[in-house]
Formats: structure tokens, C-alpha cells, sequence
């Protein structure tokens, strides 16, 4: 089990000081939850307290990320799962619940476990009973999925790499400059994990996706995301939709992977707004 950190304790001991509904945003691989610094003001202007839980021994930050990569390995869905759940279960207020690409699958696992008031799951990974498999997602995911030692690694993005996956809906300048700020490297576990969850019945890529306390989803596409396509995104509403809570998806125009970091991130952080406030009050 994950301990929680000061730093994660701190940022409880606020949200429950202040007595105001919490948001919980949870990051994707390659990123760090400094992904999240420009969303949180948003949301606490809106009236609400926010929080940033970490995956399991994240560095502070992204320069200490990369000189330490080791510390992601082996890091796995389950785990990084539970450790968001222990955090969340010491909020007084049951939280909204909003992650990116592998944290939008969080969500959607956490929510499944009864933990959220609303959740929102952008460009989500996808889980098990998700079947299309289209070509970019299968390139952007080659840098760990080709090398099976990469299972018990940390795997790095180079610039090339990162602006097929993140960044090709932005200008090469941008993709530069997000590059440098936000990427770190990512557990490999997380990829094999997703890629085989149709395989292995006990995967922990899985989420509880028809439990009656939910509570509503919105999950929303970026139309250029080379790394969770429409397809992939529509097959997970497809699959939620059978659950009798509130389902919605929404594609976000010329918008690719890096969409809740790259110049367009204020329009993502509306949309997800709009969602939470439909359905819990500050």
C-alpha cells in the first residue's frame, strides 16, 4: 500500500478545513499532477476545493522525474487505484472526480467503486470489454508495448514520440515547449496491462461499470487524439452507457492528446465545469 504524502495530506486537510465540495483530478502516464496547476484555480473560482492526489512515489517535479526515472516503474493500474481510493476516502465530502488518458480510466474505476458524486474521464485508456484497437493508438503506445522488458521499466518519451501521442494537433513550437514542461517517463505496466485486458479476466484495467452508485460520466474525445481515438472513446461511452446513472460524451474539435495542457486546456476545463456543476454544488 502507497502511504499517503505530506503533501497529499495537506492538500486533504484544506479540502476538509473549507468544508466545500472537493474536485479530485487525477493525471495520466507521462505526466505529473503539476498537469492539473492551471485547471485547479478554475474550479475553486467556480466554488469549489481541489486536490491532486500523486501516482505512487511521484517526484515533485518534472526535472527531478527525469533525473530519477526508476521511481515509475512498476507501477501498476491496481495499485495507483488503491492509492487515489485511500486518498479520497479521508475527504470529508464526496468528491467529483476528473482524470486524462490513463486517470481518466482511474475515474472510471473509482467511480465504479461507489467513490465519486461525478466523474469525467478525458481521453480515457481503455478498459476491459473496449475492443477497437486502431492503428494510432497501437503506434503511440509501440514505445513500451514493443519491448516486453519494458513491462518492469520507466519509459521515456523522446520529442518524436511525444508529439505523435500528445501533441499533434498543436504547432511544433508547442510541442517543444510541452515537451520540456510537462513529460516525464511512465511505468510501462500501465500499456500492458490496457493492451491485454481483454485476455486476461483478472485484469485490474476493469471497472464496475453497471454499479447502480455510479454516479454520472461524461467522457470526452479530442477529435485528432492520435492516442485514445474517437473509437476507443465511443467503445467505452458504449460500454458506460448500460449503467442507468447520467452517460454523456463530447468531442472536443481539432483536439488531440495533449488537450488539458496545451493552449486549448481553459475550453476542456469549461466543459468538465459545466458537467460537475450540473450535478454537485459547491
Amino acid at each position: 500500500m502507497a502511504v499517503i504524502t505530506d503533501h497529499e495530506e495537506a492538500q486533504i486537510n484544506r479540502a476538509n478545513e473549507s468544508a466545500l465540495a472537493p474536485i479530485v483530478f487525477v493525471h495520466g502516464l507521462w505526466l505529473l499532477p503539476s498537469s492539473w496547476d492551471r485547471w485547479r484555480p478554475v474550479f475553486e473560482q467556480a466554488g469549489y476545493t481541489t486536490v491532486a492526489p500523486s501516482w505512487p512515489d511521484d517526484p515533485d517535479t518534472v526535472e527531478e522525474a527525469n533525473e530519477h526515472p526508476d521511481v515509475f516503474a512498476r507501477k501498476t493500474v491496481g495499485q495507483i487505484a488503491d492509492h487515489v481510493e485511500d486518498f479520497i476516502r479521508k475527504l470529508d465530502r464526496k468528491p467529483a472526480v476528473i482524470g486524462h488518458s490513463f486517470g481518466g480510466l482511474l475515474v472510471q474505476i473509482l467511480a465504479g467503486r461507489s467513490l465519486s458524486a461525478a466523474t469525467v474521464a478525458i481521453d480515457p485508456a481503455p478498459f476491459r470489454g473496449v475492443l477497437p484497437l486502431p492503428i494510432s493508438a497501437l503506434k503511440s503506445a509501440a514505445p513500451v508495448l514493443r519491448n516486453p522488458l519494458n513491462h518492469h521499466r520507466a519509459v521515456p518519451l523522446t520529442f518524436e514520440q511525444f508529439r505523435f501521442g500528445f501533441a499533434n494537433a498543436v504547432s511544433e513550437e508547442e510541442a517543444r515547449e510541452l515537451h520540456a514542461l510537462f513529460a516525464v517517463p511512465g511505468s510501462g505496466v500501465p500499456l500492458f496491462q490496457a493492451a491485454t485486458a481483454n485476455l486476461n479476466p483478472w485484469t485490474e484495467a476493469k471497472t464496475n461499470s453497471k454499479n447502480p452508485d455510479r454516479g454520472p460520466l461524461l467522457i470526452v474525445s479530442g477529435e485528432k487524439d492520435n492516442t485514445v481515438p474517437w473509437k476507443i472513446a465511443n467503445a467505452s461511452f458504449k460500454k458506460q452507457s448500460r449503467n442507468e446513472g447520467v452517460t454523456e460524451i463530447v468531442e472536443m474539435p481539432n483536439r488531440g492528446h495533449s488537450l488539458v495542457i496545451d493552449h486549448g486546456w481553459r475550453e476542456v476545463a469549461d466543459t468538465a465545469l459545466a458537467f460537475v456543476q450540473c450535478f454537485v454544488k459547491p
